[in-house]
């Protein structure tokens, strides 16, 4: 080693089933500071409109994240040679306030960014994303967008209320946080309401890729196309929800979706990224009291891993 980056706990040192479960078996930082990248969980589910149980994502997919070692046989990334990266634990959230959850989210999110690191979340429902694009925006202005989900996310209300799962990037678009144009939903599929249900989001100029239009083929060709739109410099957040997977390879998650994207498919769409101007992403959705083998969760620690070989500046060895 040549640097003094954090590294992940090996595997001879300690055994996988043994010592403290962070992400990644990096070590636990109280705060984002001296980090370039945060790991930082979010354990929300009040946002959610069928299954709860995602406020135990976090902690299961912590658990799992033992088996990602350190380096990228495909595409020889180190990230941990390349940043500084460590766990800091979750937000505290109120278990019983959605409104609070969000503006206790933005203050931690808040405090994140003002120490320059780069937060990869583990949510937690969808949710969470809206009050860390508020902050992302703040100090980045609108961004781009990569959006993995099975549902576009942009109802008006749900239950007469503005703030759900289900409408996030409505009020993202609506609030300025994204650029629309360089926004790219990929996965949306199966049954809806209305046809709004796709079209609002194409209407504003999002790009959206149903599942159907990912079906039998590779993906690397579409975040081609989407690289070259965005370009190389205008920031970009990633936020991906495991049901854009099929339930096939992630039933862990409270809305699934027959017709998903398979799990390479998911990796091509994270390794696409790798040229764009990435300040932050998160995995959400995951949901562990559906998927007692752990498959889900562990999953999502190795799409995590791929964020954080996506992000600018990850070293690739040749």
């Amino acid at each position: 080693m040549t640097n003094n980056f954090n590294q992940p706990l090996g595997g001879n040192d300690m055994p996988r089933f043994a010592g403290i479960a962070s992400m990644f078996r990096l070590p636990v930082h109280q705060s984002a500071k001296g980090l370039d990248i945060a790991l930082v969980g979010v354990p929300l589910d009040i946002g959610t409109s069928n299954r709860s149980g995602t406020r135990f994502g976090p902690r299961e997919i912590r658990a799992e994240s033992v088996l990602v070692r350190p380096y990228g046989m495909a595409t020889k990334a180190a990230p941990f040679d390349s940043f500084q990266i460590a766990d800091i634990g979750d937000v505290a959230i109120n278990p019983y306030d959605l409104k609070k959850s969000i503006g206790l989210i933005e203050d931690h999110y808040q405090q994140i960014l003002a120490h320059n690191a780069k937060p990869v979340s583990m949510g937690g429902d969808h949710t969470i994303t809206l009050p860390i694009l508020r902050q992302i925006a703040k100090k980045h202005g609108p961004v781009a967008l990569v959006h993995v989900d099975a549902h576009t996310d942009i109802n008006d209300t749900m239950f007469g209320e503005k703030i759900a799962h289900g409408t996030i990037f409505r009020r993202a678009i609506e609030e300025g946080l994204v650029d629309p144009h360089k926004m790219i939903q990929i996965g949306p599929r199966a049954t809806g309401y209305t046809a709004e249900d796709f079209d609002w989001a194409a209407d504003q100029g999002v790009q959206v890729v149903t599942g159907e239009d990912c079906w039998y083929k590779s993906l690397a060709p579409l975040m081609d196309s989407f690289r070259d739109t965005v370009g190389g410099e205008m920031p970009t957040y990633l936020s991906f929800d495991i049901d854009g997977l099929d339930p096939s390879v992630a039933p862990g998650t409270g809305t699934p979706e027959p017709g998903g994207l398979s799990s390479s498919q998911g990796l091509e769409v994270i390794r696409g990224c790798h040229g764009l101007n990435l300040v932050g992403a998160d995995l959400v959705e995951v949901s562990p009291p559906y998927d007692t083998s752990g498959n889900t969760s562990l999953l999502a620690a190795n799409l995590i891993f791929e964020m954080l070989c996506s992000m600018p500046g990850c070293i690739r060895r040749n």
